[in-house]
């Protein structure tokens, strides 16, 4: 096992990883249960963070300011200033690796300002700024000779214990789509890079279908710890109809969010918890919101925020340059994940985490925009970097080949459950039910029903076995594997949701509406078996 580091998950956290711990000397293998440019980096358009200059009165110590204002006082001071402090040399990097970034006419990385931001620091390729820096990454771990294993599904990470009595991973195993057969990776070191799970929203969510926390569902059941998971972000502006992306770059630039009687009512440019927040309020009337960009002109919009003019022709069939774009707040991002420490490791030896999978105690209870593409490249630097230094360094052995017809026996048993409910219908069901009462706003008696509902939907999975029995390509069973990991980490975000009796950044209780620093001024920390604490 010695000197392979395995990474599961290809979006930007995960190629990253690979990228810096190839450059230190590991044999790489990166595992992905779709292809890597299918990643939800992809749906990052506004931009990534990063100060470059003080020529507009911007300063790294007013990025940290910003940063720590929006995580309402639960993000970790020297990890956001760790954060910031390495932003322009994250920037520098992606640069010269080939992100095509857009230019100012002096040739210097055009900035746009974002939501919750003293001034513009976020640098973007028009709006398709994670797309290109995705297929740049990409590119540029193919030229290293990285290996991938694609549509590979994550069934469970592969723990040992040690004389001290402390779990150290021994590798993973996956199910391979194509064929159906269960496999079994080697390696001391795994980083775990699959993203957040705002997937439980179902349709009312801006992420794709494959963004179900299967990583961190399998990080719990092998004995880590999550925290936070009550806190996710909702962002403003999603297309009425569908629940696309319509990026903050567009507010950003300078557009306004309208009601029905074509009024401006609140800021646009305030942290997301507060604009969305805003809206729901708009919308709770009865009434429709709007996103305006018609004065910004056609030039501007073609040339800048041509994703968004594509996408509302598409899903909306309106032309945003004539025309308002009808708008409402949907899941975007999941603050919590797995806990890590300053070196993105779990409290399994050998297991890291990075991306939005992982809280690195950067983004607190609201995330600031452009912040996400920023901390997939810093800490998949230090991920990538430690998990290769770590199975450099790791001298145990285990065998684990034998495990793999346990996981062959799993499966064949979730094969024989019973076709009786259909799993999507109850997916669905539960989606809804999270968006109108575990979404903007939040009171204990509907996150109760909800996880009374939930709790039921458990004890009938058995019930809900997949209908194709088939073993080459079965996605049902796949979709059905995401549903059982989806029911695990929504109960988990009711648990924790329950527990804190307050409201702060995106977690607003109408029971609780104020903040209670002498109480909850602390993380959620929770595990498998859904013990609650709160720890600084």
């Amino acid at each position: 096992m010695s000197n392979k580091v395995i990474i599961i998950g290809a979006g930007g956290a995960g190629l990253v990883s690979a990228i810096h711990a190839k450059s230190s000397g590991a044999d790489v293998v990166v595992i992905t249960k779709e292809y890597p440019t299918r990643s939800q980096t992809s749906m990052a358009q506004g931009g990534i963070n990063a100060v470059l200059g003080g020529e507009n009165g911007d300063s790294i110590e007013l990025h940290i300011e910003n940063t720590l204002s929006s995580a309402k006082n639960l993000a970790n001071p020297k990890s956001v200033e760790f954060l910031c402090k390495n932003a322009p040399d994250a920037l520098l990097w992606l640069d010269s690796i080939g992100v095509p970034f857009s230019r100012t006419k002096d040739s210097k990385i055009a900035q746009r300002k974002l939501g919750g931001a003293y001034a513009a620091r976020a640098c973007y390729a028009q709006d398709y700024t994670g797309l290109k820096i995705l297929h740049t990454l990409y590119d540029r771990c193919l030229a290293l000779g990285i290996e991938f294993l694609n549509e590979r599904y994550l069934l469970e990470i592969i723990t040992n214990k040690q004389d001290s009595n402390k779990s150290f991973v021994c590798g993973v195993s996956v199910l391979d789509k194509r064929s159906g057969e269960v496999e079994i990776h080697k390696s001391s070191s795994v980083i775990i890079a699959t993203g957040g799970y705002s997937r439980i929203f179902h349709k009312n969510s801006t992420n794709s279908v494959s963004t179900t926390g299967d990583g961190i569902a399998s990080v719990i059941r092998a004995g880590g710890v999550v925290s936070d998971m009550e806190f996710i972000q909702f962002h403003p502006t999603a297309l009425k109809n569908s629940s696309i992306l319509i990026s903050e770059s567009a507010r950003g630039a300078g557009g306004y969010l309208l009601n029905s009687n074509g009024e401006r009512f609140t800021n646009e440019l305030a942290p997301r918890d507060e604009v969305a927040r805003a809206i729901d309020d708009e919308i709770a009337k009865g009434g429709d919101v709007f996103l305006d960009i018609r004065h910004l002109g056609s030039e501007f919009i073609e040339n800048e925020l041509p994703q968004e003019v594509k996408l509302a022709k598409l899903y909306e069939n309106i032309d945003p340059i004539h025309e308002l774009i009808p708008i409402k707040p949907v899941a975007h991002y999941t603050m919590g994940g797995i806990v890590v420490d300053e070196k993105a490791m779990t409290n399994i030896d050998g297991l890291f985490a990075v991306g939005e999978c992982a809280n690195h105690r950067v983004h607190g209870a609201n995330r600031l925009g452009g912040n996400s593409l920023l901390e997939l490249v810093v800490f998949g630097k230090v991920a990538g970097e430690n998990a290769a230094k770590y199975a450099k360094e790791f001298k145990g052995e285990a065998n684990i080949d034998e495990q793999k017809s346990l996981f062959e026996a799993e499966i064949v048993e979730i094969m024989s459950y019973k076709n009786e409910i259909n799993f999507y219908t109850k997916q669905a069901e539960l989606g809804e039910l999270f968006y109108r009462f575990v979404g903007i706003k939040r009171d204990k008696e509907g996150l109760q029903n909800v996880l009374d509902v939930l709790r039921d939907m458990k004890k009938d999975l058995k019930n809900m076995g997949v209908g194709d029995k088939a073993k080459v390509y079965n996605t049902n069973l796949i979709e059905f594997l995401e549903f059982k990991n989806m029911l695990e980490l929504s109960e988990l975000v009711l648990i924790s949701a329950l527990a804190r009796e307050e409201s702060r950044g995106a977690h607003f209780r109408v029971d609780y509406p104020t903040a209670n620093n002498e109480m909850f001024c602390a993380n959620t920390f929770i595990t498998r078996d859904g013990l609650v604490s709160y720890e600084n």
